[in-house]
């Protein structure tokens, strides 16, 4: 799995008998054997671990330092098999200071000694009255029998993998203006692990979720925090195990409050990594070097369709974006009419709906939409039906323009035989379109609305000069499985007789129909079987462009997502599609009309995609 650029972390939280090192060294040694068992490459234990978190003025006490270095020895005696690093909290005394540390440990060895930075003003456990601020200290320390380096701005990088980053902040500090994690973070960790020990309260529970979701999401890493279980002292507090893990602001594991000892997750170290490459690490910090056995499993659950949200109210805030959008375009050129190309199809379906939203925010009538209907050689009376109900529906304006005399007459005078299927009766047949769009919003001083998908774009499914350009975009970045999603969404919010007709638009298979008919009527073009499934390109798209992940990692992803709907050389076949049709077609992104950004993916040549039209295709494919 280590491969996949996966790691998987846990937060462990072992029963604690306070002031009583070896018994805890026990606890500790159980739950580390558990978590190397279930595969985990990195198990972080709560601060103080070894001695508890609550022994007060013990600390200061010469025996208890002592039995925690030995406990501590202990434990790495008796792990120089297991692969899984720990970080487990313990106090140590050194240059006459006692200090609030982790060790970083593997296979038997000591890889760090991590002070905690800076100490609160006021805390629960009188960490000041107790400890030294570890800010100053950078240097190395022998430790239960070890040597090891003694600082708190240190990281630790798996050789294997070096996405595998990851630091150690201790302490219950998000709430601090100067966050250790923070700094670590964007030094270029990928993950925190946090040894915490914050008591329980009322509100901690939300408050802690809610931190570092957030900090996760702003640093683009993973925090894995821990924190102390039963036993700890009820003198003045209640401590409850509460373990978290989070990504990139979402909770991907969480060990509640007096439940369980142990939270695991799987993370994703490529894409932690490729999120904080947008910009340089602030500082070059020293590295300790590790390796780690791969592990051949994966326990998270990958997303078949990345692009749809998760929220319901994140496909009204997506149609408002794109509808303002084409509403200040249309208040700065003062168009008076809306042109638009309707077909029966999703695609001008979510345009028209967008577009009767922009005049609403415009307080303008649905009227000053022009939806004209171009039908020709595969045009079904299906699809045409259905462009006229939902005009109908939206009250909006409708005309049909049929264009099968125009093209015929074109190809005449090209020479080109009727009878010939090829490209060129495709794209004639879609410019004439284009066209007839161009001409009309000259006549009625209007705007075309562009109807193409990102989807399309990024496979080249677009005719050059044809449904490739329009004066206003509004479905560039939305790509064929977000706009089923929307036009879905309408469905359910729409009266039941354009409901009707959205719905039956969603049924519809996707079709340029450019291609003549069946004799029955019936459309014999289908863009799936042409190109691929759309949700498999919408994918691959993904995790292409927001990501940059190699086809190898792309392959391993949609093998894990699509198990028992996609065989493997299914898969392997379409993104092969994919890599030849998105390197061959980039000549046509880089003149796209201008149309509003939605997501996080954006292939616009102005500010989201920038790549050479001539660029080969075969380092990409190399491993696929």
């Amino acid at each position: 799995m280590i491969n996949m650029g996966f790691v998987r972390v846990s937060a462990l939280s072992p029963k604690v008998t306070v002031a009583d090192p070896a018994a805890n060294a026990e606890s500790i040694l159980d739950l580390y054997h558990k978590a190397d068992r279930q595969g985990c490459s990195l198990a972080v234990f709560p601060e103080l671990a070894l001695t508890g978190c609550t022994c007060g003025d013990l600390y200061n006490q010469a025996a208890l330092l002592k039995a925690a270095e030995a406990a501590l020895c202990c434990i790495l005696d008796a792990t120089e098999d297991i692969d899984a690093i720990a970080v487990i909290g313990l106090p140590v005394r050194y240059m006459g200071g006692i200090y609030d540390c982790a060790a970083v440990i593997q296979h038997g060895q000591l890889l760090g000694v991590v002070p905690r930075k800076v100490l609160p003003r006021k805390s629960e456990l009188y960490e000041a009255r107790t400890f030294t601020p570890g800010s100053d200290i950078c240097c190395d320390i022998d430790l239960a029998g070890r040597s090891a380096p003694f600082c708190s701005d240190l990281l630790f990088s798996c050789e294997e993998m070096p996405a595998f980053t990851f630091g150690v902040t201790v302490g219950d500090e998000l709430l601090s203006p100067d966050a250790q994690g923070d700094f670590l973070a964007r030094c270029g960790a990928a993950v925190i692990a946090n040894p915490a020990a914050a008591a329980e309260l009322v509100h901690r529970e939300e408050m802690r979720k809610s931190l570092l979701s957030a900090a996760s999401a702003r640093l683009s890493c993973a925090y894995v925090m821990a924190n102390p279980a039963s036993g700890e002292s009820t003198t003045d507090m209640v401590f409850s195990g509460h373990g978290i893990i989070a990504e990139r602001g979402r909770i991907l594991a969480e060990n509640p409050p007096f439940e369980g000892d142990m939270c695991r997750a799987d993370v994703d170290v490529d894409m932690l990594i490729a999120e904080s490459n947008r910009t340089a690490p602030i500082d070059d910090l020293p590295a300790v070097r590790f390796s780690i056995r791969p592990k051949a499993s994966l326990e998270r659950a990958i997303s078949r369709s990345p692009f749809i949200p998760e929220e319901p109210h994140r496909a009204e805030r997506i149609l408002d974006i794109q509808a303002r959008g084409l509403a200040r375009r249309v208040s700065h050129v003062n168009a008076k009419t809306l042109v638009i190309g309707i077909s029966g199809g999703l695609d001008s379906c979510l345009a028209l709906l967008v577009a009767v939203r922009a005049l609403d925010m415009l307080s303008r009538p649905h009227s000053d939409v022009l939806a004209i209907t171009m039908p020709c050689f595969g045009t079904t009376g299906r699809t045409r039906s259905n462009a006229e109900i939902l005009c109908n529906e939206l009250g909006v304006t409708f005309r049909e323009i049929p264009i099968g005399d125009s093209v015929k007459q074109h190809f005449t005078d090209i020479g080109h035989d009727y009878n010939d299927h090829s490209v060129t009766f495709e794209n004639g047949q879609a410019r004439e379109r284009t066209q007839v769009l161009m001409d009309v919003a000259n006549m009625e001083n209007g705007l075309v609305i562009g109807t193409g998908d990102l989807s399309e774009l990024a496979l080249g499914w677009a005719t050059y000069n044809g449904d490739h350009m329009s004066m206003y975009s509004v479905n560039a970045d939305v790509p064929k499985t977000l706009v089923r999603h929307l036009v879905r969404h309408c469905a359910s919010k729409s009266a039941p007789a354009l409901s009707s007709v959205l719905l039956d638009i969603l049924d519809t298979p996707v079709s340029p129909e450019l291609l003549p008919t069946e004799e029955d009527g019936d459309m014999t073009q289908f863009t799936e079987d042409l190109v691929g499934p759309y949700e498999l390109h919408d994918f691959f798209l993904f995790y292409f462009l927001r990501f940059g992940f190699s086809p190898e990692k792309i392959f391993a992803l949609a093998r894990h997502a699509f198990k028992g709907e996609y065989s493997e050389d299914v898969i392997r076949k379409w993104l092969s599609t994919f890599l030849r049709r998105f390197f061959s077609q980039q000549f046509k992104r880089s003149c796209l009309p201008d149309g509003p950004k939605v997501g996080s993916v954006g292939i616009s040549p102005r500010g989201d995609w920038r790549m050479p039209s001539d660029a080969f295709r075969t380092a990409f494919e190399e491993n696929l």
